[in-house]
């Protein structure tokens, strides 16, 4: 009579499509912090992780709220968001005395020019150093300063009410874009 082999189980964390350990194992590897970035619905949050043996540790979170208090009244989640947002987070990581880090996406693959590289070059531009050889996955610097948006708002304000009643205008938007990014480089 053959013997019936028994079905091994995945960690849970593989079974709710959490962890992906084999990306997580080649990220640890390198020692260095990980830049842990997620999109949610409305915001981009940010946390500096690094690994301890009793677990991860939490060395610097934000979110792309903190753009508010800097005069921000678009998108929390757009492309130009997402590039102050790196930019915020890479001069608080360096007042916090880190240098360097790597970039985990977690189980979402990133787009090329998408908003996970523009989060990361807005890292860069900081004075924060990532692993990073291909200069052709960042987002232009059109595209980063919100021009595509600005030149979509003037031609369809009628989608943008809420621009509109928060006193954002197309010749507004990229203004205010170079205005945080000074405050913040301050």
């Amino acid at each position: 009579m053959a013997r019936i082999k028994p079905k091994t189980v995945p960690f849970r964390r593989i079974r709710e499509r959490k962890t992906n350990y084999t990306k997580r194992m080649k990220l640890l590897l390198s020692s260095k912090p990980r830049i842990v970035i997620r999109f949610s619905n409305t915001r981009i949050i940010a946390q500096l992780v690094k690994f301890e043996q009793k677990g991860d540790k939490i060395l610097l979170g934000l979110t792309s709220d903190i753009l508010i208090k800097k005069g921000w009244k678009a998108s929390l989640k757009n492309l130009p968001a997402a590039y102050l947002t790196g930019l915020y987070f890479g001069v608080e990581a360096q007042n916090k005395g880190i240098k360097e880090g790597i970039l985990d996406t977690g189980l979402r693959t990133p787009l090329h020019r998408g908003k996970a590289f523009a989060f990361m070059k807005g890292c860069l531009d900081s004075g924060f150093a990532f692993p990073s050889s291909d200069s052709d996955i960042f987002p232009e610097e059109t595209r980063l300063s919100g021009k595509h948006i600005q030149d979509y708002l003037a031609a369809n304000e009628a989608v943008f009410t809420k621009y509109l009643k928060d006193g954002l205008s197309s010749d507004t938007l990229k203004s205010s874009f170079e205005n945080i990014k000074k405050e913040i480089k301050k």
